[in-house]
């Protein structure tokens, strides 16, 4: 009943993006996040489907933090008819100005490139998910508050936001509805994270809702200095290889993090002085919003970044001629290699013995990333088979989220907890990991793990009660799809089939797959047959 309170989880339940809940209560809807799907081109496809509610209908958004699964949906809901507030800290609001412009830039430009390409000719043409225009649109509706004080976003809710630790200006949720006392965790940082303090939030509530990014993994908990004897390591290695050291980044807070230690490393006389490009307007325009907070934040000389090895690479001409330098270090976005200038980095390194590529972020199942990262021998970019030679290299230390030991003190600092718990952005294994763990310790009364689409009521002092199930063609994209499948099919087959030795047996595989398609036209064409023959 809509006079009791309902969460409904739209995204972020079972993976890792497009984070958006609906509260719903006396008539009026609030969402904690609206952000995009990233990852397979089955999940990527949720972007382009119609929200589960009507835009015009929504009443006002709180938002996390800026980080695009978070927030990247927000210009669409704008162009279909929001005009609430965007509630959100002052940083994340200065970020949203860049971040947003930069998504529908993104889009605009993916647009045109899948357009140009060959294997598209003669279909629909491919229309951007937004616009620049649409992202600016959406910023102009955000509204800034202060950590730690009660606000009424509309009539019958109240929130306070809290330092989550996670990124500049991110925040944890607190609201208060009806009686119902409510914590939305937003993505949780690590002990020694760079630049903000740990987590902050008060204890008892009657319902609380935590990320589970890293509910199944435990990280060696070092200190900025350790992390940094990693990193010269790293760069070290790289650079006697001979070739570049190609880092995917998250224009947000990663890069940031990772110019703060490259700085230091080159001070300390650690790595050489060697020419280290910026390769993301965004990631310069978010470093700008650093220098400006840095005041505010630990650990940071905002004069750190105009070092004189940074270079920040604005025209995309001048990144293009990237492609022909040797020895140097490229930071490009986007960090999970699905879109952004890091993919023609990657297109021309991946084949290079001397080139590394280092992970320092998360990566999504079905993204890019994560295919190199899973030991991939080839991948397709932009229609084309790339062989894998490069190093593939990783650092964890970098992750801005919480790992299990983390989100296990942190639950316990939240107790009592008289409801229910709900675990969610999160892939399957590390919820399960963290839900174990959770219920071992009688963290609540009950421990959910929702699915996309699921409907639960929260009333006070008892726990959440499902009334509607999730819809299974959502829970069905999440993970690597066909098209995953397919692209590592085709770029290995031409290879696999060199391996058969004779000519004739070659000839033979291929008719033999033709025919594996052959035998499902006809089913297909059986079935229909059959279905035109019914009464």
């Amino acid at each position: 009943m809509d006079n009791e309170l309902s969460v409904t989880f739209h995204g972020a339940a079972g993976t890792v993006t497009g984070s958006c809940m609906e509260f719903r209560h006396d008539g009026k809807r609030l969402l904690v996040d609206c952000g995009l799907f990233q990852g397979s081109r089955t999940l990527e496809t949720l972007n382009r489907s119609p929200f589960a509610f009507s835009a015009k209908h929504v009443d006002t958004v709180i938002l996390t933090h800026a980080h695009i699964d978070h927030s990247g949906l927000l210009p669409r809901l704008v162009a279909e008819g929001f005009n609430g507030d965007i509630w959100c800290t002052a940083p994340t609001s200065d970020l949203l100005q860049f971040m947003l412009a930069d998504g529908g830039r993104i889009q605009e430009s993916d647009a045109a490139r899948r357009n140009r390409r060959r294997d598209r000719a003669g279909q629909p043409p491919f229309e951007p998910l937004y616009t620049e225009e649409d992202g600016l649109a959406a910023w102009r509706q955000s509204r800034a508050v202060a950590l730690e004080q009660w606000f009424e976003p509309i009539p019958g809710f109240r929130a306070r936001l809290w330092n989550a630790g996670h990124i500049l200006g991110s925040a944890s949720v607190e609201l208060e509805v009806a009686g119902v006392h409510i914590l939305c965790s937003g993505d949780l940082g690590p002990e020694h994270k760079a630049f903000h303090p740990d987590p902050q939030s008060p204890a008892g509530f009657d319902h609380v809702i935590c990320e589970a990014t890293y509910g199944d993994r435990k990280r060696d908990h070092l200190t900025i200095e350790e992390r940094r004897l990693l990193l010269g390591a790293e760069v070290n290695a790289a650079l006697r290889r001979g070739g570049n050291l190609v880092i995917p980044v998250f224009a947000l807070e990663r890069t940031q993090e990772l110019l703060l230690d490259l700085a230091a490393l080159i001070a300390s006389n650690s790595i050489p002085a060697t020419e280290i490009f910026i390769d993301s307007p965004l990631a310069s325009r978010a470093t700008g919003i650093f220098a400006k907070y840095a005041e505010a934040l630990e650990d940071l000389d905002g004069a750190v970044f105009n070092h004189p090895a940074f270079h920040f690479v604005e025209d995309v001409n001048a990144s293009i001629r990237l492609n022909s330098v040797s020895g140097a270090i490229i930071l490009a976005a986007s960090g999970m290699c699905e879109g952004g200038r890091i993919r023609h980095h990657l297109k021309h390194n991946l084949a290079r013995r001397d080139s590394t590529i280092l992970f320092v972020g998360y990566q999504a199942d079905g993204s890019l990333g994560r295919i190199i990262l899973d030991g991939a021998t080839r991948v397709r970019l932009s229609g084309e088979d790339i062989a894998v030679r490069a190093e593939i290299r990783r650092i964890d230390s970098y992750s801005a989220h919480a790992d299990q030991d983390d989100l296990l003190a942190w639950l316990g600092a939240r107790q009592p907890i008289a409801g229910s718990l709900f675990l969610s952005h999160g892939e399957a294994p590390a919820i399960e990991a963290l839900r174990r763990l959770a219920q071992s310790r009688e963290f609540a009364a009950t421990i959910v793990a929702p699915a996309m689409g699921e409907t639960y009521r929260l009333p006070a002092g008892g726990p959440a009660r499902r009334t509607k199930t999730g819809d299974p063609a959502l829970q069905a994209a999440i993970g690597r799809d066909w098209q995953n499948s397919y692209a590592d099919f085709v770029t290995n087959l031409k290879a696999e089939l060199a391996q058969i030795e004779d000519a004739a047996t070659r000839a033979r595989a291929v008719a033999s797959m033709r025919e594996v398609l052959i035998r499902y036209q006809q089913a297909r064409a059986a079935r229909k047959g059959g279905d035109d023959r019914r009464p």
